[in-house]
């Protein structure tokens, strides 16, 4: 099994909106690959459980299939950081717990597994720990969402130096244009194509229709996919 780490450079930079595109781009080359949200908070009640629309997206998207609770073990109603509604829940996110069910996950047989985090790279998981120690436990490769948006060269430029300094291996990363009127979005990919030591994976373009992803060849060659 092959596994990837999605992060993001903030929240709300469509960690959940790449990783359904690139769940969808294997699903295309006939591969078999699943999504895993091991934490989500902003959650409903839905067939006697409580269920996160994130988590049924990367559902939806995968090509291998498993329970709700597989796909997202931890989940919590208030949409808020996940360590502060652990806490008013009762229990406590620990690493063990983490790598418990993403090993369970590895069971069903995905080719590759596509796991999204949760807020930014430094998330709380409790009180000591983050959800990257986990990332670092696991050794799992990260693809980094940019929020392209002002103020993204600053997010983008911290979360790669985070990276390196924790020595996390950084495949790649993908360019998400989440203001459509961002203005000089040309020149601020550049930017960062300059100051991200990885590979820029693919770029998508603010839609209001299709989504798409504007796929680059270390994409293909991370996936072992020939075009």
């Amino acid at each position: 099994m092959s596994a990837f780490f999605i992060t993001g450079t903030d929240t709300e930079v469509g960690k959940t909106h790449i990783t359904a595109l690139l769940l969808k781009f294997l699903a295309q080359h006939k591969r078999q690959a699943i999504g895993f949200k091991p934490i989500a908070a902003g959650a409903e009640e839905a067939f006697g459980q409580l269920v996160n629309e994130d988590a049924l997206t990367l559902m939806e998207s995968a090509t291998v299939h498993g329970k709700y609770e597989q796909i997202n073990p931890i989940c919590f109603a208030p949409p808020i950081a996940p360590h502060i509604a652990a806490e008013q829940a009762g229990i406590e996110i620990t690493l063990e717990k983490l790598s418990y069910h993403y090993h369970e996950l590895a069971k069903l047989g995905a080719e590759f597994t596509l796991v999204e985090g949760a807020g930014g790279w430094a998330l709380p998981i409790n009180d000591t720990q983050y959800l990257c120690d986990w990332v670092q436990k696991e050794q799992l490769p990260v693809i980094l969402v940019v929020g392209m948006k002002l103020g993204c060269l600053n997010h983008a430029i911290l979360t790669s130096h985070a990276l390196k300094a924790q020595g996390i291996k950084c495949v790649g990363w993908v360019a998400n244009q989440i203001d459509p009127n961002m203005a000089n979005f040309d020149e601020n990919l550049d930017s960062l194509r300059k100051r991200i030591d990885a590979p820029l994976l693919a770029v998508a373009p603010y839609s209001e229709d299709k989504a798409k992803l504007q796929i680059y060849a270390a994409l293909t060659d991370l996936f072992g996919i020939h075009l």
